[in-house]
């Protein structure tokens, strides 16, 4: 099952050497051109074709298919190449975080709503769904809505909902810092407050290595939803 293989993938990468190595870079932040994006890349890797690389070789992979491109634009904003080239990978990984989590909800919704119902693509997500499922004559277009503890709501997508048929759901994605699962606990022994909504949430679960992905519940809510309709 797709699903499970994927979650065997998300499960063995190592976050914390990531994190170590790229949170501190911050260099290439600018806007990148649609041309050097990695979204399409991301789609077609690891959900078109079922290619379920690690961070290094997709980055290898994306440097080998836009190397002409992305040099074209560092010359453009004359940034030198030592910094360029230390401050993409550290861009890119931080996309390629999100969308892979993107995408493994797609796959969980697929396993709910049953084979060939998820639609996902780079040209989607530019219309303002992150996924598509097409269920029982019903369009969804899911959205993930990514909120910190802070209760500020992060949305790339906004204002573009219109261009798409079908009934648009937000999933809330909310993310606690590692230091709420390695220390859970108040000093009077009570759970923190962040802790204890992320695992009273049935719609999210954390891998061990760190990953926070959606869980079958929202998508099977729907579905019951819409068979009640039937």
């Amino acid at each position: 099952m797709l699903l499970n293989k994927f979650e065997k993938f998300l499960q063995s990468v190592d976050l914390n050497v990531y994190r170590e190595k790229y949170r501190p870079i911050k260099i290439v932040e600018m806007d990148l051109p649609k041309e050097i994006q990695a979204i399409a890349m991301l789609y077609q890797v690891y959900w078109d074709q079922k290619k379920f690389l690690n961070y290094d070789d997709f980055y290898k992979e994306y440097l080998k298919k836009y190397k002409t491109e992305i040099e074209a634009f560092r010359q453009k904003i004359t940034m030198c190449k030592d910094c360029f080239y230390r401050g993409l990978p550290a861009r890119i990984y931080r996309t390629w975080a999100s969308i892979i989590t993107q995408i493994h909800a797609g796959y969980v919704a697929e396993s709910v709503f049953g084979d060939e119902t998820v639609v996902m693509s780079a040209e989607l997500d530019h219309q303002g769904a992150d996924f598509q499922v097409m269920y029982r004559g019903k369009v969804l277009n899911y959205q993930v809505k990514k909120e910190s503890f802070s209760g500020e709501v992060r949305r790339g997508k906004g204002g573009v909902k219109n261009k798409i048929e079908g009934e648009f759901i937000d999933i809330n994605y909310e993310v606690p810092s590692s230091d709420y699962f390695e220390n859970p606990k108040k000093k009077d022994g009570e759970y923190k407050l962040p802790y204890l909504r992320f695992i009273e949430n049935k719609e999210l679960k954390r891998f061990p290595n760190g990953f926070v992905v959606f869980t079958p519940f929202p998508f099977e809510k729907k579905k019951k939803e819409i068979d009640q309709l039937k």
